[in-house]
């Protein structure tokens, strides 16, 4: 691993975002003696509630608020949510949201989409999109 400084990671950090639509605000922190309930997330375009993940380079992704079966989800959108936890302790302290490359997942194995797959209103403009190209 080369060590970058912190001019080259953000930019790489923000290409790989880029790339893989890491694009999602952070999570608001909230105060941990707040008990008031706290909404999930909605996306801005759709509406649709949302989870929000850290990445493993810094970033925030939106992910669907259910798993799918690989075979249902296109490639550019899966992920898989990692727990993390201390080296000695079986207590989850975090999870961060990993995108699946490499060996692809078993057809009926679940992966969490981007929420960018699962968008009402990004779905609409794809479709959109097709019907002005076969005009």
């Amino acid at each position: 691993m080369a060590v970058l400084c912190d001019d080259c990671w953000n930019r790489l950090a923000n290409e790989m975002a880029e790339q893989e639509g890491a694009t999602a605000p952070p999570r608001p922190v909230f105060d941990p003696d707040d008990v008031t309930f706290v909404e999930p997330p909605t996306c801005r375009l759709c509406g649709a509630d949302v989870r929000v993940y850290p990445t493993v380079y810094d970033r925030w992704v939106h992910l669907a608020m259910t798993d799918l079966p690989a075979k249902d989800v296109p490639h550019p959108f899966r992920w898989r949510l990692i727990p993390i936890k201390p080296a000695h302790s079986p207590v989850v302290i975090d999870v961060v949201a990993v995108r699946v490359r490499g060996i692809d997942p078993i057809p009926g194995e679940l992966v969490t989409p981007a929420h960018r797959f699962r968008c009402a209103a990004v779905r609409a403009a794809r479709s959109a999109d097709e019907t002005m190209l076969d005009l």
